[in-house]
């Protein structure tokens, strides 16, 4: 099968389409045929040299999330038939035309998606989704506050929030981007760059200075502290991204007399069995919205799996609103 690979740590240039071996589906497993693959921030770090993938994937084969049709299904695999579409995630090695997953940690694909809609759908839909309602139990009429509101992860939260009756309030560095995240349902934004310094005005116009119930952190740096400083008493933050840096100033005597609680996540290296619960709980919960049309996959881009570089090169610039996807036909 063709599949990008890593050769070298570097930029760009280093991935390269090579033929290797096509997975052997185990047991309880079932092998897919990749139709489209999203990018994720954790595929240019990884072909830094920076994020390598966890024990038992692929190291040098990045891609964390899938649409396709099942091909084949190991032994003791009775969940799926072939033919049938499924997405998921992975921890590496969907940037290839084939990749074997467990049965149960698939789910179907809503009918009328296509292979890049439901592409865009499993990292940034899967990760709001436990993030908000499994880890920060995000209610009905709760105010959330997500920065880098642009991102795929914060685009899902809007959405999820919206649907399940919360209302959601975001920043982003460009104004445009705050505006396009309205029309998926932000009940207001802000483009700042200093939000330290620049969001508590923001927070007291938007939450008429009651603050916000939960945060759903995606930029990490100085974002950690202006989210803690926005949360309301009983706040809860949960941190999920860094590309605002990786080190944060936490105000221990907020967190104290707030009485906030604060949670780290990721999906990536989580055990088979979370991922499996994850996928799951979003299965039933969220995905019969987008059969609907209640819940809408956001595409920024789209590339053959050939132009993989320049996939890279766009997700890097930061002019991205949705995901940026890979086709990948057959060979």
């Amino acid at each position: 099968m063709l599949a990008a690979v890593i050769t070298r740590s570097g930029g760009p240039e280093v991935i390269e389409i090579r033929e290797v071996p096509r997975p052997t589906p185990g047991p309880g497993e079932i092998l897919v045929r990749v139709h489209a693959s999203a990018l994720n921030r954790a595929d240019l770090l990884q072909r830094e040299g920076r994020y390598p993938a966890p024990s038992g994937w692929p190291a040098d084969i990045p891609g964390l999330e899938f649409a396709g049709s099942v091909e084949a299904c190991g032994n003791r695999a009775w969940m799926w038939q072939p033919g049938q579409r499924v997405i998921g995630l992975v921890g590496g090695g969907a940037h290839a035309e084939f990749l074997a997953i467990h049965e149960r940690a698939v789910a179907e694909i809503p009918q009328p998606l296509d292979w890049s809609e439901a592409a865009a759908i499993p990292e940034a839909f899967i990760t709001a989704h436990d993030a908000l309602f499994v880890q920060a139990g995000l209610r009905p009429a709760e105010r959330l506050f997500v920065p880098a509101v642009g991102s795929g992860v914060g685009l899902a939260a809007v959405q999820l929030a919206r649907a399940a009756g919360a209302e959601c309030w975001g920043t982003s560095r460009t104004q445009w981007k705050v505006e396009r995240a309205m029309e998926l349902g932000l009940s207001g934004g802000a483009a700042i760059r200093d939000p330290v310094v620049e969001l508590p005005s923001w927070v007291e116009q938007w939450t008429n200075r009651k603050g916000f119930d939960v945060a759903l952190d995606l930029a990490g740096g100085p974002y950690v502290r202006a989210a803690i400083e926005a949360l309301c008493h009983k706040g809860r933050l949960i941190l999920v991204g860094t590309v605002a840096g990786g080190r944060a100033e936490i105000p221990i005597g907020t967190v104290m007399g707030k009485r906030l609680t604060l949670r780290g996540t990721v999906m990536r290296a989580r055990p088979l069995e979370e991922r499996i619960g994850a996928v799951r709980s979003f299965s039933a919960e969220a995905l019969p919205f987008f059969a609907r049309r209640q819940l809408r996959a956001v595409v920024d881009s789209e590339f053959a799996l050939a132009d993989i570089a320049a996939a890279h090169q766009r997700l890097a610039s930061n002019a991205t609103f949705g995901k940026v996807v890979l086709r990948i036909p057959a060979g």
